[in-house]
């Protein structure tokens, strides 16, 4: 029986595992798999690389804070440790099933709460660090982002440019009497730049997720003792590695479709504030969602962003004299908002990218003199106001989910412990 169900939480921790791999690898690689930086399987290995690596460090914290900190290790069985990952896996489920990223993380640890509760063996002060984390991250995720992209955003969109790269970055020289890899004549050294930069925050995604996610898989085989620590991080990441270099393909080919009318610009800063956030929760061994933080940082980026149309003169002007303010729809959607002929031109959008379709390069995108970037206060507000990124009710929908998925995992698990299996 014993053997029945280790064999079952294995099975089980690796489908959590292979699903991880095959969302988390597309968020991470999108951008460079559309600008042919990489292929697809070059972005599975590399995925998984960094994943390992990620896991192997910064990530043990989480899996001890999920194996031995919300409850005491004692309290897992491999009865218990398998209902734990079916309810992550459940989330998985629901996030396929309904296109939400549901946060596995919190799941996962709204499982185990219900466990805790159950037995009356809950790290209460833990628990209350954890869920303050939960709130501080996505508010920190997105005033950053609201910074940039108020302040700084323009200027970057001005500098840098991002296209896709037809042919790849390498041919193969055949000149000499032995082939050797050289760039592609129609690649420069800016394309050159660009391209480490996109693989370079990609992998750095990828630590990330490897960090985070690890423990999601293995944390309670690990805290019942049924698997080393190490042998945990092995099995998480090589079944999230299964995931990247198997299903991964079919999010790739789509380059993340909930972020395809993002700019790739926008979408290395996301990724990058995004996955320090997590890197530095993982490494204080709080579990906390990757999903969450990036969503809230687009948001705060596109706001910030069309908040330009107003400078806070007018604001604090406008709080002290009668008249009205002006109307600004802040919304994400200015991040690809049309610019007239005298601003500076919008970085291509990852599925454009994607699909070939990347507007023909402006003057200041190929080297030559950068376009002055309207001061703050004179863009049009129209121009600004563009047509959102989200759709408010799927907005809704997607918190709605993040707030019910951990709520309904600790409540179903506190019930199921207590009632059916009777651990209290």
């Amino acid at each position: 029986m014993v053997t029945a169900l280790l064999i079952v939480g294995l099975l089980v921790a690796v489908f959590v595992g292979y699903n991880i791999g095959g969302s988390s690898t597309g968020v991470a690689f999108g951008p460079a798999v559309g600008s042919r930086i990489i292929g697809k399987v070059g972005a599975g290995v590399l995925f998984t690389s960094f994943a390992l690596w990620g896991g192997w460090t910064v990530g043990r914290n989480v899996i001890e804070t999920m194996s031995d900190g919300i409850v005491p290790a004692s309290q897992f069985t491999l009865e218990t440790s398998v209902v734990v990952l079916f309810f992550a896996g459940f989330a998985l489920l629901i996030s396929n099933l309904y296109g939400v990223p549901a946060s596995t993380s919190m799941t996962a640890v709204g499982a185990i709460v219900g466990l805790g509760l159950a037995t009356d063996s809950l790290n209460e002060s833990l628990m209350f660090t954890i869920v303050s984390a939960w709130i501080v991250a996505p508010l920190a995720a997105f005033w950053v982002g609201f910074l940039i992209g108020r302040y700084i955003y323009p200027y970057l969109d001005a500098r840098f440019s991002f296209s896709r790269i037809e042919g790849g970055l390498f041919r193969l020289d055949r000149s000499a009497s032995i082939p050797r890899p050289a760039l592609n004549t129609a690649v420069g050294k800016r394309d050159v730049t660009g391209a480490i930069l996109v693989l370079v925050i990609a992998c750095y995604m990828g630590f990330s997720a490897g960090a985070s996610n690890a423990a999601n898989a293995v944390a309670p085989l690990v805290g019942d003792g049924s698997i080393t620590i190490e042998q945990g991080i092995l099995l998480a990441i090589g079944s999230i590695g299964l995931g990247g270099l198997t299903i991964a393909r079919r999010t790739l080919d789509t380059i993340g479709e909930g972020i395809t009318d993002l700019p790739i610009l926008a979408a290395l800063i996301v990724s990058i504030i995004g996955a320090t956030i997590i890197t530095v929760l993982s490494r204080l061994g709080i579990p906390a969602s990757l999903a969450v933080s990036t969503t809230s940082c687009i948001i705060g980026l596109g706001w910030g962003r069309a908040s330009r149309a107003v400078a806070l003169t007018d604001v604090a002007e406008s709080a002290i004299q009668p008249e009205p303010a002006p109307d600004v729809d802040l919304s994400a959607g200015a991040l690809i908002a049309e610019t007239s002929d005298a601003e500076v031109p919008p970085g291509p959008t990852i599925g454009e990218v994607a699909e070939g379709e990347v507007p023909t390069p402006q003057k200041s995108r190929d080297g030559g003199e950068t376009p002055e970037v309207p001061p703050i206060g004179e863009e049009s507000i129209e121009e600004l106001a563009a047509e959102s990124l989200f759709d408010p009710a799927a907005t809704s929908r997607i918190v709605v989910l993040w707030v019910l998925s951990p709520t309904i995992s600790a409540v179903g698990s506190y019930l199921l412990f207590e009632f059916v299996l009777g651990t209290g």
